[in-house]
């Protein structure tokens, strides 16, 4: 039976065989005995991105009172569930990002610290998934950009959309009026300069 941890675009936990390109994690949000998520599924406000192989080291799945591993089909996925790079195992690109944010949200200086304060606004709205108008026509968002419509999510990419599955993405037109899934300020972000890692199949 696959474990309860891998996360879509609208930031739900769902079990499901697929991996995915990205860990990551929102703290410790599952009992190690049983490997099953508790009833929360969030115990820090900073929702981070992860590599999924890193110094060589190992760990047994949600098999220790630690922080509870998550996964994504990619990068612009978890970007839409509201996290963002690890600035310990992706100092790089975490430094790229808070770059690309001082720069697109007009600010200097910031923290981790802040930013995850600004997202956390962003992502939820009473415990769940925070939906935003769109801040431009659809086909003009940044590439990595994620929307939903009809309950699908869409990738925004080269001015076209394509739907999201565990399996990746295929090109599919919206249907209905679509709002957007990925936090306002990591759009801007987005516009800033920084390109989230896309899926292979976001090119197929």
């Amino acid at each position: 039976m696959p474990l309860q941890n891998r996360v879509t675009p609208a930031g739900e936990i769902v079990a499901t065989p697929q991996r995915g390109t990205f860990t990551g994690n929102r703290g410790i949000i599952h009992d190690p005995a049983t490997r099953t998520l508790l009833s929360k599924r969030w115990s820090t406000p900073a929702w981070i991105t992860c590599l999924c192989e890193f110094r060589g080291w190992r760990r047994k799945v949600m098999s220790k009172r630690s922080w509870t591993e998550l996964f994504f089909l990619d990068e612009a996925t978890a970007f839409a569930a509201g996290h963002r790079p690890c600035f310990f195992c992706r100092r790089e690109d975490a430094k790229r990002f808070r770059a690309a944010w001082e720069e697109g949200n007009g600010v200097s200086g910031i923290s981790a610290k802040a930013m995850d304060a600004v997202l956390h606004a962003e992502r939820l709205d009473r415990g769940k998934k925070r939906l935003h108008p769109l801040p431009m026509p659809m086909q003009e968002l940044p590439d990595g950009a994620m929307v939903q419509a009809d309950g699908e999510s869409y990738l925004v990419t080269g001015g076209k959309t394509l739907r999201w599955s565990f399996d990746g993405y295929r090109r599919a037109e919206v249907d209905g009026a679509a709002l957007l899934l990925t936090p306002p300020s990591t759009v801007r972000t987005f516009q800033a300069g920084y390109r989230p890692v896309l899926h292979p199949t976001a090119s197929a």
